[in-house]
C-alpha cells in the first residue's frame, strides 16, 4: 500500500487529489496539511510514502518543507513531489536541490497524476528528459562541485548517472550497459551514496552541476 501526505493550503485542490487517490486499491492518503510546518509535523508522525507538497504555501513554503523533510533521517523513506500551478521553473529547481523526487503540475492528467504517484513511490524520479534539458539550460550554466567530487566515481558509475541524467530507468540503463538491472541499480545506488544524493532527480541535478554530463551544445 502506497501512503501518501497531502499537502496544500487549499482545500478545493486537496480534496480533487485526495478523491483520485482514494478510489485506488493500492493508495492511501493518511493524512493532510495546509501548510508547509504542519506537512513536516504529519510526515514525522505517520511516515508515508510520498509527500505531495505544494510549493507555494503560507508559513512555511514547498521548498523549505521539502528541505526539512530531506534534512530528517527518520524521513529517508518519504519521497516529496512538489505540487505547481507554472511547470518547470526556478522554484522546483530549487525544491529538487532541496531533495524533491520531482514535481508535478497541478492540472496534470488524472491518470498521468496516478502513475507518477506510484513512479515516486519505486523511487524513481519523476524528471523526463524534455524536462532536465530545461533544468540544463534554464539553471547550470557551471559546474558547481570540484573535480575531486567525480573521482570517486569509477567508470561505470559515471556511465549509469549518465543514462539516469537521460532519463532512463534501471532496466533501460541495464539493456544500454549491457548488464543485469541489478547491476544497473546497484552502480546508481553506489553513485547516489558517493555524491550524497537523497535520491535520483538529486543524482540528475547534481550530475550537471559537478560537469560530470554537459548539455548538448555546451
Amino acid at each position: 500500500m502506497i501512503r501518501v501526505l497531502l499537502v496544500d493550503d487549499q482545500p478545493l485542490l486537496r480534496s480533487g487529489f485526495r478523491a483520485l487517490l482514494d478510489i485506488e486499491d493500492d493508495i492511501e492518503v493518511v493524512a493532510e496539511a495546509a501548510d508547509g510546518r504542519e506537512g513536516v509535523e504529519l510526515a514525522r508522525r505517520y511516515l508515508p510514502d510520498i509527500a505531495l507538497i505544494d510549493i507555494e504555501m503560507p508559513d512555511l513554503d514547498g521548498i523549505e518543507a521539502t528541505r526539512r523533510i530531506a534534512a530528517d533521517p527518520a524521513l529517508a523513506g518519504v519521497h516529496v513531489v512538489i505540487l505547481t500551478n507554472y511547470g518547470f521553473d526556478e522554484y522546483v529547481f530549487n525544491a529538487l536541490r532541496a531533495g524533491a523526487a520531482g514535481f508535478l503540475v497541478k492540472d496534470i492528467e488524472p491518470e498521468d497524476f496516478l502513475h507518477a504517484v506510484r513512479v515516486a513511490a519505486r523511487g524513481d524520479a519523476l524528471l523526463a528528459p524534455s524536462i532536465t534539458r530545461k533544468l540544463i539550460d534554464r539553471y547550470v550554466t557551471r559546474p558547481l562541485t570540484t573535480g575531486a567530487v567525480l573521482t570517486e566515481l569509477t567508470n561505470r558509475e559515471r556511465e549509469a548517472v549518465s543514462l539516469v541524467a537521460q532519463g532512463l530507468s534501471n532496466d533501460e540503463i541495464a539493456d544500454r550497459m549491457v548488464i543485469s538491472p541489478l547491476t544497473a541499480k546497484t552502480h546508481v545506488n553506489r553513485a547516489m551514496t558517493k555524491l550524497h544524493a537523497r535520491d535520483r532527480a538529486q543524482l540528475v541535478v547534481l550530475a550537471y552541476e559537478s560537469g560530470l554530463v554537459v548539455a548538448r551544445g555546451s
